[in-house]
């Protein structure tokens, strides 16, 4: 008994302690994450600069790891894009079994690069440890056969960071992309054509022109201007639409059928929950488009942003932008915006604003009008077969026509939007409306000439190979007349277009 009060007072401590530790970590308040300084990272009025350091030791082991996965070694020359067939084969013509038409992941190796662990150094900050790897199929192959180190790569800079840890970040960003318009010797087209997705209201990833530097284990390297791109399920959804719950995909489909394999999730990966794109998918090829086109309509729309799509089609066509659905089942993202439902996005434009079709993408032998070999023989050294596409009927695919007629019904979000009077007359709109307001010669030569000055310090007088794609200033001072008489001529095919009843 006598031990109660010590007892009890003991007990009273404990509770007091208890009470104390509990209001203090209430009290605590969480750390918030940092919010993407958008205004730092992607300026839209002068050019940052980045170093990135890779040691010897990181360089050779990328280049082992891409004589395996993509077969050949850097500045040895590509005879095939990918690893050559061992029956020296070219590949087949595209289906929807084939990779490059939504049968699988489009990519002409096996399996992305690793991530290696680089410094980069920027408004002399440094961040070390950040994760860096080479991205892309066609361009990524072309510069690595020629031995060109201004390489497209992609940059994580969480990707080493220990479990559990905060997560580090690039001013609020932990994922972003560069791209090295190798088939572009304006260096303008990602940034042009994404500036004029969301002047038309179709939300796109936010990019920016930088000077890069690599130091690949010889001292740093200028590899020329780059476009920055904001990746779309790091920060893009989460700042134009507001919120980032809905499933973010990048498909490789064609949308004939569904299959798990070909709509890649980038975020809720945990649930194994596609019933919104297998929704959309059934409703596009349900038979009620040929028996009650209303009802077809309202039940694509319950699944689908089909005005949406409709006004980015509309920008895609007049701009002339060949490398994504259409003809490639590629280069675009689906977001389930709970208000909006499956909405598309664009991406990788590097191949907007040109007229050349699929041709484009394998420059040496092209540009020479090189002999394709016969099937079954092993291609010249250098020479780079153009794939099979879908966009035309009948034949090879490239640009999709202002009209929607070339597109076959193996792309049947096209196609049949463009078979319905309704549809087809929105579209004939907003082919309209953004030649009226955004694509006029004025408009596009004050944009070009903008962002050509911005640039031209930083290339003139320092592209050269092997750092670079460009051969000459001339290739890039010429560039700009010809962007000029591209929006003339897409001009000239709109009025055509329109005037057609």
């Amino acid at each position: 008994m006598k031990s109660t009060p010590y007892l009890f007072l003991f007990s009273l401590l404990c509770w007091i302690s208890f009470q104390s530790i509990s209001q203090n970590k209430a009290s605590t308040p969480k750390k918030k994450p940092i919010q993407p300084n958008y205004e730092v990272v992607f300026p839209q009025n002068r050019v940052n600069t980045l170093e990135i350091t890779l040691t010897q030791a990181t360089w050779d082991s990328i280049q082992i790891d891409m004589k395996k996965k993509f077969g050949n070694e850097f500045g040895k020359g590509s005879r095939f894009p990918g690893p050559m067939p061992k029956n020296g084969a070219f590949p087949p013509p595209m289906g929807e079994g084939s990779p490059m038409m939504g049968g699988g992941p489009a990519s002409f190796g096996q399996g992305e690069p690793n991530y290696v662990a680089a410094s980069l150094k920027f408004n002399g900050k440094t961040w070390n440890s950040v994760g860096f790897r080479l991205k892309g199929n066609s361009t990524l192959m072309m510069s690595w056969g020629q031995g060109i180190y201004k390489l497209p790569f992609r940059l994580s800079f969480d990707e080493f960071a220990p479990k559990g840890a905060t997560k580090p970040s690039f001013y609020g960003f932990h994922e972003l992309s560069m791209s090295p318009a190798a088939n572009d010797p304006s260096l303008l087209h990602e940034k042009v054509a994404a500036d004029l997705f969301r002047q038309a209201g179709i939300p796109a990833a936010q990019t920016a022109f930088y000077r890069v530097f690599i130091n690949f284990g010889e001292g740093l390297k200028y590899c020329g201007v780059y476009t920055m791109v904001e990746v779309i399920d790091d920060t893009m959804v989460k700042q134009q639409f507001g919120e980032s719950t809905g499933n973010i995909y990048k498909p490789e489909s064609t949308f004939q059928k569904f299959a798990p394999a070909q709509f890649e999730k980038k975020n809720n990966k945990k649930k194994a929950d596609y019933s919104d794109v297998q929704a959309f998918i059934k409703a596009l090829n349900d038979s009620t488009r040929l028996t009650q086109p209303a009802q077809w309509r309202a039940n694509l729309e319950a699944t689908f942003n089909v005005p949406h799509f409709l006004n980015y089609l509309a920008v895609n066509n007049v701009i002339d932008n060949w490398d994504t659905y259409g003809a490639m089942a590629h280069n675009f993202y689906l977001y389930n915006s709970p208000t909006k439902k499956l909405t598309w996005i664009p991406w990788d434009n590097n191949e907007a604003l040109s007229s050349r079709g699929g041709g484009g993408m394998f420059p040496p032998a092209m540009a020479r009008n090189e002999k394709r070999p016969s099937e079954g023989s092993v291609p010249p050294e250098g020479f780079f077969p153009p794939p099979p596409m879908g966009g035309k009927k009948g034949g090879f695919g490239g640009n999709v026509s202002l009209d929607l007629s070339s597109v076959s019904k193996q792309w049947p979000l096209i196609r049949y939007l463009a078979d319905d009077p309704v549809y087809f007359a929105q579209y004939k709109n907003y082919v309209k409306k953004f030649t009226q307001h955004l694509f006029t010669t004025t408009h596009m030569k004050k944009l070009f000439e903008r962002y050509h000055r911005l640039i031209a310090p930083y290339v003139e007088g320092k592209e050269t190979r092997p750092y670079s794609q460009l051969r000459d200033a001339a290739s890039f001072s010429n560039s700009l007349e010809q962007l000029n008489e591209h929006v003339v001529s897409q001009t000239q095919k709109v009025e055509a277009f329109l005037q057609k009843p």
